[in-house]
């Protein structure tokens, strides 16, 4: 196994904890301060549930551009688009990780940023390769 594809199976499995989390939060679960800025605290409103439901679909369509871009899933390490998109979630997880250095709330901090630093370093590792 190489180093992308390594990078990409840990960027997946922590997609995939993001996505549960995204989940628990659009179903009412009181985790408000891990996430959208800390601003509310036990559960989000309804529209932060409605994005966190997109936000699902943002990182599903994230975890296949890594496996794919590292040739673990359909359409492989050739495909240009998986190639662009592996770049644009390299820059979306740095977004991610700025945002949550600049959190209010220290719950989001402390968890998320390491989370989305690592994405950012997976995504770069994959997407280099």
């Amino acid at each position: 196994m190489n180093t992308a594809e390594i990078a990409a199976i840990i960027a997946s499995v922590l997609l995939a904890a993001l996505i549960i989390f995204q989940l628990l939060l659009a179903a009412g679960f009181p985790l408000a301060a891990y996430a959208w800025g800390g601003q509310y605290e036990g559960a989000l409103p309804t529209n932060l549930r409605w994005a966190s439901l997109v936000a699902i679909a943002i990182l599903t369509f994230a975890a296949w551009a890594v496996l794919a871009r590292a040739g673990l899933v359909p359409p492989g390490a050739a495909s240009r688009v998986m190639s662009i998109a592996v770049w644009v979630f390299a820059g979306y997880f740095t977004l991610n990780t700025v945002m949550n250095l600049i959190s209010k709330s220290p719950s989001e901090r402390l968890v998320m940023t390491p989370i989305s630093l690592a994405l950012v370093i997976c995504f770069v590792i994959v997407a280099r390769s």
